[in-house]
């Protein structure tokens, strides 16, 4: 029997077991963020009253992404995972939002497209070894006040009022945020991770700004793993981290589920990973 209810802290070492199940890279930390950003749009299914499987949502204006859509290995092939999806769309439709989105695994989008997703572009994980580089001059470390200003760029490239998930980032991680010019004309943050260290969301209006930002972010942490996930019609981007010696490890496929949004694609350097676009 399969039902759904909404999840607590509590819950967080399920989520954490399930994500090292699927080898992917959240931490305890990434759930916490999920529940504090939309804590009634996180949800565990429990199959005959057990954990089972999770999703986590999370609403920006008319705009929502759906992540962490996991199932316990021994209780797979039972229709959980779509009945998960099911039960979060319908959650969205009650409150009037229009448009979702996700980044799907090749296993996973033929079932989001069956439910009315359609594709937008590939998301490429590179994979690599962080390297330090000499820092270009003009790049300096985001100061709160820089916050508004780097809100508001980060809505004019993706088109997403994001400016809950931007501050809670610079918060608790605030000597990985770069920033360039005044006003902002890019921005870099990154954050910890189970495997790697991840650099993103990276936003920049020129390319040179762009690949400076990157470095910056790289230049924290020499000698360490690092992913960033980049859209790979992006070319400048990805000659960047070809060049950094990064190689590509997996993709997705970016995919949308009602009105498209307006994004300046190419000042999208980097997602901030599957969970938030």
């Amino acid at each position: 029997m399969l039902s759904f209810r909404y999840m607590t802290h509590e819950d967080i070492p399920f989520g954490v077991h399930l994500s090292r199940q699927a080898g992917w890279n959240q931490t305890a930390a990434d759930w916490h963020r999920f529940l504090a950003l939309e804590p009634a749009g996180c949800f565990v299914a429990e199959w005959d009253g057990q954990p089972a499987g999770t999703t986590a949502l999370c609403v920006f204006g008319s705009i929502a992404w759906i992540a962490m859509v996991l199932v316990e290995e021994s209780l797979r092939r039972r229709g959980i995972g779509t009945a998960l999806l099911e039960h979060a769309l319908a959650w969205l439709e009650a409150r009037g939002v229009a448009t979702a989105r996700l980044d799907a695994t090749p296993l996973g989008q033929p079932i989001y497209q069956r439910l009315g997703f359609v594709p937008e572009y590939e998301v490429g994980r590179w994979e690599g070894i962080a390297t330090a580089s000499e820092r270009v001059l003009g790049i300096r470390p985001i100061a709160p006040g820089d916050i508004p200003a780097i809100g508001a760029l980060d809505a004019q490239a993706t088109g997403t009022p994001r400016h809950r998930l931007l501050e809670y980032l610079l918060e608790r991680h605030p000597s990985e945020g770069y920033t360039f010019g005044q006003p902002p004309a890019g921005y870099a943050t990154g954050r910890p991770g189970a495997k790697a260290w991840h650099i993103g969301p990276i936003v920049a209006q020129a390319a040179e700004i762009g690949m400076a930002l990157a470095d910056a972010g790289l230049a924290q942490h020499p000698g360490q793993p690092v992913f960033i996930d980049i859209p790979l019609d992006h070319a400048a981007a990805c000659a960047w981290a070809s060049s950094r010696g990064f190689r590509l490890q997996r993709r997705w496929t970016r995919m949308v589920r009602g009105p498209l949004v307006n994004e300046v694609h190419l000042w999208l350097w980097a997602s901030s990973g599957p969970e938030a676009g």
